[in-house]
């Protein structure tokens, strides 16, 4: 899953119920050309195997580069039918879960998540009760509980990839601790989102995964999106990933199993999935099913800041999103991180208009957290500051004219 730095967080607020209404839309095929150069010749240099990204405009895609393979020993080519696993990414539609339920008034933010969760009663707050703890708390990551979902490290190859069961994340909880009071600071947490997930299937009365293919992949248009394990018919369009040690490309094959972290980071769907998502988001989906899914009101409710990041990068921590002001522009969104799949998105509430990017190439000495720390190639944040330094000196500024 995603560190605390991969995260260049991002924004907020406003008027993105205008954003459908920019009339005459700007041309950005001079702006577009930087960006679209940097990402080809980054990532050959890179070496990454396949990746892609797109610009949307409220539900328009404006622009959009595919890169190498998804597939390298089949030669198989990155389109848009390619479909890619998103991480992170996940947390965003869980978070939306959640909020389908407080505006239905079957949950308040304010609630305690011991009442929905009863499991983390088990777990020890030195601070106080363990009802202090909310789903606000713990969409915002300022509920205290730790990073990863293992407390140790789980580097030997038999090791499961994440908890297949919830079991096991409840045997885990005696030996749990809240690590500073909760609301007061962020510290981004895996856990936490598991707990938001385990709230949903309570509320729904069925599977995390059910619930969400109904309430929001469906509605939203997301025709290939699925959780973990791929299934037969999409095979032929799903991307494999690659580990890079010493400058060799080594596949990870093309499935892995969340298990009870699903709603933590299950996530795949192809690139014109992930565009309706950003249409959605941008307020202009024209689809009724999908403006149902969660009010124009609550989203922007999800994007007020909350708490900062603390960080040097600066930002803010919302209600399942990250806020920040990059060149002057304010964005919302989020980044994924896991095997050897990176991805972001960004949105311009004010203006509609927002990026969505993935690569199945990570370096192996970075397996999980891409910070650059490590010798190896690809950079992962040289690669996605470099996209978004662009995109916001010269793209994003057309649509706020």
């Amino acid at each position: 899953m995603i560190a605390r730095s991969c995260f260049i967080a991002l924004i907020a607020s406003t008027a993105a119920a205008a954003a459908g209404a920019q009339s005459p839309r700007p041309s950005p095929t001079a702006a577009w050309a930087p960006v679209a150069k940097y990402f080809h010749e980054t990532l050959a240099a890179e070496g990454v195997v396949g990746g892609a990204v797109a610009l949307v405009h409220g539900d328009s895609v404006v622009a959009r580069e595919f890169h190498g393979f998804a597939d390298r020993d089949s030669r198989r080519p990155v389109n848009e039918q390619t479909i890619f696993h998103w991480a992170s990414i996940t947390k965003t539609f869980t978070a939306i879960a959640l909020m389908q339920f407080v505006e239905r008034g079957a949950v308040s933010l304010d609630d305690p998540a011991v009442r929905l969760v009863p499991e983390l009663r088990l777990a020890h707050n030195p601070f106080g009760p363990i009802e202090e703890i909310t789903w606000g708390h713990l969409l915002s990551h300022s509920a205290g509980f730790r990073g990863g979902t293992w407390p140790w490290g789980g580097d030997q190859p038999w090791h499961p990839f994440e908890p297949t069961q919830w079991s096991q994340l409840v045997a885990m909880m005696p030996y749990t601790d809240i690590q500073f009071k909760p609301g007061t600071k962020f510290r981004y947490s895996n856990p936490g989102l598991v707990f938001v997930g385990r709230a949903v299937e309570t509320l729904a009365g069925e599977d995390f995964e059910v619930y969400l293919e109904k309430n929001l992949l469906r509605p939203l248009g997301m025709r290939s999106a699925y959780f973990d394990r791929t299934p037969y018919h999409l095979l032929p369009y799903r991307s494999n990933n690659y580990d890079v040690d010493q400058g060799v490309a080594t596949a990870n094959g093309l499935d892995f199993d969340t298990g009870i972290t699903v709603s933590n980071g299950g996530l795949n769907a192809s690139l014109d999935d992930m565009t309706r998502y950003l249409g959605f988001l941008a307020g202009s989906s024209r689809d009724p099913a999908a403006k149902g899914v969660l009010a124009r009101s609550t989203l922007e409710r999800m994007w007020q800041p909350r708490l900062p990041l603390g960080g040097p990068e600066g930002g803010d921590i919302g209600l399942g999103f990250f806020r920040s002001v990059v060149k002057g522009i304010s964005l919302v969104g989020h980044t994924g991180s896991q095997r050897a799949f990176r991805s972001f998105f960004w949105i311009d509430p004010s203006t509609g208009v927002g990026v969505v990017a993935v690569m199945n190439t990570a370096p192996k000495d970075d397996p999980r957290n891409p910070t650059d720390q490590g010798p190896g190639k690809p950079r992962i944040q040289m690669i996605f500051g470099g996209l978004l330094t662009r995109l916001a000196e010269g793209v994003f500024p057309l649509y706020r004219r």
